[in-house]
């Protein structure tokens, strides 16, 4: 088994209304991107359904140099309806998802940081709220 030491929150960047799922994603990675899965371990619907990605025994593709000691979270959204710009929309489902999987998570590999995709690529905006902030105060 890896050693796992932080789990990264992220966002599909998706309007509300794109009701996406794992396997939307795998369609992106594997078939648009050419990767060999899907880059996360773990796609939260906008209903609250925690789906299964990449399994956690193998290392995601979801944060550059960070990908082998860590678990990739996706909420499905993160921008607005028009597409002009980053949005923390997710709904009250998701973020009681997100707490049940943390809390899993942390039974399963001990007290892990948390953070966002941004807290380790400063270009980045994804997931569209301060992770660390909301870990901290949900």
């Amino acid at each position: 088994m890896r050693k796992i030491s932080k789990i990264v929150v992220h966002c599909s960047y998706t309007p509300p209304s794109m009701d996406i799922g794992v396997d939307t994603i795998i369609d992106w990675h594997v078939y648009e991107n050419g990767w060999d899965d899907i880059g996360y371990h773990y796609v939260i619907t906008r209903d609250g359904k925690i789906e299964a990605g990449r399994p956690v025994e193998v290392p995601g593709a979801h944060v550059r140099g960070h990908n082998a000691d860590s678990i990739g979270i996706c909420l499905i959204g993160g921008m607005t309806e028009d597409k002009q710009s980053a949005d923390s929309n997710f709904s009250h489902w998701q973020w009681d998802a997100l707490s049940e999987l943390l809390n899993k998570l942390e039974v399963s590999y001990g007290k892990l940081d948390v953070v966002g995709h941004r807290d380790l690529d400063s270009s980045k905006e994804c997931p569209c709220f301060d992770v660390q902030a909301w870990v901290a105060d949900p």
